[in-house]
């Protein structure tokens, strides 16, 4: 699976998701974003749920990322959060799973989701909020480490490219930047900060988000 790694190096990953009542929630959508960026050059997909990864696979040969969102026991989304979502997702062809390693309830532990990762054949990648979620999920075995949740601590269009440093700088394991990342400049400074590979999301594969931006750029909100 260090091939995967190394296929992704200094790459950009597109993260191709959407949600209930969106206009792009139906898997056709999914394929169509995920084709466009590996016509773009992209190195590497991120995906949500096992159809869209299995759509996807059939269509293209970068590696995928691959997630299962649920709501948890909070009421919130849980990333990966179950034994019974992963085999699904490496089966469809997933290389690398990520799940939520955050100081959460959660209905089973993650060093388990870890093992379960493992067993399958895939890389677990660790879905992290702070320095410190990623030091416990290093001491769980996680092969790498994604910024992910760091958006939920940050202003609109700023990602935290001094938490992929740290990380880059004091952790053994490879780190993913990922949160706010919209400017080419941003995702040049997460490279430069050490990040093995950049996931972008939102600023690619959400239209309406993109022409918001413009939209409020012009009324300067």
């Amino acid at each position: 699976m260090t091939d995967v790694l190394d296929q992704i190096r200094g790459g950009l990953i597109v993260s191709c998701q959407s949600s209930p009542g969106d206009p792009t929630h139906f898997s056709a959508a999914i394929v169509a974003f995920a084709l466009a960026a590996e016509m773009g050059g992209a190195a590497g997909l991120r995906l949500n749920g096992p159809e869209n990864v299995a759509a996807v696979r059939a269509r293209t040969g970068l590696p995928i990322i691959a997630i299962h969102k649920r709501p948890g026991p909070d009421g919130r989304t849980l990333i990966t959060g179950r034994l019974e979502d992963i085999p699904p997702l490496i089966d469809a062809g997933a290389a690398i799973v990520a799940l939520d390693t955050t100081d959460r309830p959660r209905p089973v532990p993650c060093v388990e989701l870890i093992a379960a990762i493992h067993a399958g054949g895939a890389l677990a990648m660790a879905d992290i909020r702070t320095f410190a979620d990623a030091e416990q999920a290093v001491a769980l075995g996680v092969d790498l480490v994604g910024t992910t949740l760091s958006v939920f601590d940050l202003p609109d269009y700023v990602p935290d490219v001094e938490l992929v440093r740290q990380i880059a700088t004091r952790l053994p394991v490879p780190v993913i930047a990922e949160g706010n990342y919209w400017e080419p400049a941003d995702f040049v400074r997460a490279l430069e900060a050490g990040a093995h590979a950049v996931v972008i999301g939102s600023a690619i594969t959400r239209p309406w988000m993109i022409t918001e931006r413009f939209v409020r750029a012009a009324r300067h909100d």
